[in-house]
């Protein structure tokens, strides 16, 4: 017989929005279990530059987005400044670009509220060196970074803390319908093959581009368009703002701090699924091609990956991809015929408490509870779980001079041991399994230059030797991160990178033999 678990609110989807969802209802005591088919931050949360918007890149197309971006940007720097880089932002113009959009742009950023200083260009360019010396216009903005991996874990952590429940490798198979009512869930253990039911009061979609995939188990149908965008990675930090391309939102025009590195992107590509997806090398050359018209040396900078994702975008009609709001859409499923679901998707990184508090509100309205939100107002927590996802953040913890009893195990992030233990008790105290696709979604391992050449087999010798893995499931964790990072290599093998990438393959394919299948229990391939 199928285990039931029994709770007031089922949220589905581990990415920031979700797990914003849970801790603002913990908060209101309502109690939450919270499902994610992979791991956290898989979806589009996982897959951004990282902006904290000031909302000026929306003045003229989305004047409401931009609005609510400057406002949640100013309630995040408060709540959560140990997930924010304060870095700033500026927005520059080239030769070519529109001079009416330019001579526009300050009126446009005060209409919404948004705080737009002209800037000399020399000085511009004192700012940032980088900055190419055609600039025609330069002014500045209060943009910030924001670690949305951080952001999630201290988010989820804080649910946890609450009595908050979370199931990750969760996928939701089927609903469960009487009388115009969803009364269960059936999940799918995607490790152990198990079904379960858990029963709820209100059940939440908080699933990003796969709203419409979850809507459908219920008869409901949300229309949805899947926009890919591409990132790039450089090896190293190529400026100390947000600088943004000064014209209309377009491809490769923007360029975000992230710690040691930089982040360049994006584009927006009409896909039919939001599954499956890699950049291309056409996307990779078009986002270099236009990154260096505002920054020469992009054109020449060593990049070590290249990322994807979806952006969540509801459209009630056709036209380009970037016209469609980048509001967020809540939808209480009532007016379809099925009383206790709720969607909220589209909405942006910078908004994602807003979109948790109306959730919220909308849940609480139909359990009958009065508690009001206080994620406006209350500080996030910062927690052992949360401290190893930013680039960059041993080199101010002196781990240089560490005990010989922590070993690095990641050199490329200077990632020590103890890290990993800690990391590796979070997934346990949550019931998840700590394998490399694990640690590396809430740390740094695999992200510099190597790309997981040498630090995937000392962390998993680690494992191993903690007893935290056994027998071949190590190989295949091993096959399985590498395989990740590969799909973030394939599009930029060039010089440097080219090489290491040859090396990492000399390394797994031609000693360790990671190309083969994964044998059976028989030892049969």
């Amino acid at each position: 017989m199928e285990k039931t678990i029994e709770t007031q609110v089922l949220v589905i989807g581990g990415g920031v929005t979700g797990t914003g969802i849970a801790r603002d209802l913990t908060l209101r005591g309502v109690k939450v279990i919270l499902i994610e088919k992979s791991d956290l931050n898989a979806g589009a949360s996982g897959a951004n530059h990282g902006l904290l918007h000031s909302g000026a890149r929306y003045v003229h197309t989305d004047v409401k987005a931009a609005m609510e971006c400057r406002a949640e940007g100013l309630i995040l720097k408060q709540i959560a400044p140990h997930c924010i880089e304060q870095a700033g932002g500026m927005f520059v113009a080239v030769p070519g670009d529109d001079e009416a959009y330019i001579a526009d742009f300050p009126g446009m950023c005060q209409r919404s509220g948004i705080p737009c200083q002209p800037l000399d260009l020399k000085d511009a360019r004192e700012m940032e060196p980088c900055l190419s010396p055609d600039l025609i216009a330069a002014f500045g903005v209060p943009d910030a970074a924001i670690d949305p991996f951080k952001l999630s874990i201290e988010n989820l952590n804080d649910a946890l803390n609450r009595e908050g429940q979370y199931y990750d490798h969760a996928r939701l198979e089927a609903f469960i319908l009487e009388h115009h009512r969803i009364v269960g869930a059936k999940i799918l253990n995607l490790e152990t093959r198990e079904l379960f039911i858990i029963r709820a009061k209100i059940y939440v979609s908080a699933t990003g581009a796969w709203a419409d995939h979850v809507a459908a188990r219920a008869g409901v149908h949300i229309p949805m368009v899947y926009s890919k965008g591409s990132l790039l990675v450089t090896g190293r930090r190529m400026a100390t703002r947000a600088i943004n391309r000064l014209r209309h939102p377009s491809d490769g025009d923007i360029l975000m701090p992230g710690g040691v590195v930089s982040i360049l992107g994006t584009t927006s590509v009409r896909m039919d699924s939001p599954d499956n997806l890699f950049s291309s090398v056409d996307e990779v050359d078009l986002i270099i091609d236009q990154g260096r018209q505002m920054i020469p040396a992009l054109g020449h900078r060593r990049y070590i990956r290249a990322y994807c994702g979806v952006r969540p975008l509801v459209s009630a009609g056709g036209g380009e991809d970037r016209s469609v709001s980048r509001g967020f859409s809540l939808l209480d499923h009532a007016k379809d015929g099925v009383d206790n679901l709720i969607t909220i998707t589209g909405g942006k990184l910078t908004t994602y408490r807003l979109m948790a508090e109306k959730t919220s509100d909308m849940v609480c309205g139909k359990l009958g509870i009065s508690s009001a939100c206080q994620t406006r107002d209350l500080t996030l927590p910062k927690t052992a779980g949360g401290e190893w996802t930013e680039p960059g953040v041993a080199l101010g913890r002196k781990f240089f001079s560490r005990t010989k009893g922590d070993p690095l195990l990641c050199e490329c992030e200077m990632v020590p041991a103890s890290a990993i233990d800690a990391i590796v008790s979070t997934i346990r105290k949550n019931r998840g399994k700590p394998d490399l696709l694990a640690i590396a979604l809430r740390s740094r391992i695999g992200k510099g230059p190597c790309q997981g050449s040498f630090c995937s087999v000392r962390v998993l010798s680690h494992l191993y030797n903690r007893e935290e893995v056994a027998g071949p499931e190590g190989a295949d964790g091993l096959r399985r991160f590498l395989n990740e990072r590969w799909k973030g290599e394939h599009a930029l093998l060039w010089g440097t990178a080219l090489a290491q990438s040859s090396l990492k393959e000399m390394i797994h394919c031609g000693l360790f033999c990671l190309e083969l299948e994964p044998q059976d229990q028989t030892g049969n391939q």
